[in-house]
């Protein structure tokens, strides 16, 4: 995910909770940054920040972080990307991570709070977050090196329609890396990422279905 991107829709859903006031005046905010009104768009997500709107945080914040917002401020950035996090707000838990993984907004790397953020999203059902998640483990990459729970999230990636995470998943039970090796499973795996454009899947369910098909002693 670019986090120098407006999430809109993310945060749209956000608010399903909110109210219709609140669903209102934040499609107002969204609908004066789109027009390029940064100044509306600014004061409208002011107010609804003030009225406790995590969406709002989280927008705001990315304006600091595009410059957008006048003055902007790195440090206030985080502030509020934080807030909108420990609110719940998932689209926040995952640009903090990120944050944090790149060294992004002034912060200095700190894999394993970027980790905390990525599995906090996961947790919560973000695909993105579930796949950095996986990879942190099977890197040991701010988490413990862990086929196992790697195998688990890129699974549940899977599960949740991400292509590479298909893939993924599909090695790992060709390989036995985490799992136990089963090639029938794998075959499935990688049927779904070739059904889903994955360029490299289709060779590999040719290659699984010779394997399958010999007989075995």
């Amino acid at each position: 995910m670019n986090l120098h991107r407006l999430l809109i829709a993310a945060a749209l859903a956000a608010l399903t909770a909110a109210g219709a006031h609140a669903q209102t005046a934040l499609a107002a905010a969204v609908g004066a940054y789109e027009r390029g009104d940064h100044a509306a768009a600014q004061a409208a997500f002011l107010r609804l920040s003030g009225q406790g709107v995590p969406a709002a945080d989280y927008n705001l914040a990315v304006m600091h972080l595009r410059r957008e917002f006048d003055p902007a401020s790195n440090r206030e950035a985080v502030r509020l990307m934080t807030r909108a996090a420990q609110a719940g707000f998932v689209t926040a838990m995952v640009g903090l991570a990120q944050l944090h993984e790149q060294g992004g907004a002034g912060l200095a790397v700190d894999l394993p709070q970027s980790v905390h953020w990525q599995r906090r999203a996961a947790e919560a059902g973000s695909v993105d977050a579930q796949v950095a998640l996986g990879t942190a483990h099977y890197l040991g990459r701010g988490a413990p090196k862990d086929l196992a729970q790697a195998a688990r999230w890129y699974r549940i990636a899977a599960q949740g329609g991400d292509v590479g995470a298909m893939y993924l998943i599909a090695s790992m039970y060709e390989s036995g890396d985490g799992v136990e090796r089963d090639l029938a499973e794998a075959r499935y795996w990688y049927a779904a990422a070739a059904r889903n454009g994955d360029e490299a899947a289709p060779g590999k369910v040719l290659e699984l279905d010779a394997k399958l098909a010999r007989p075995t002693s």
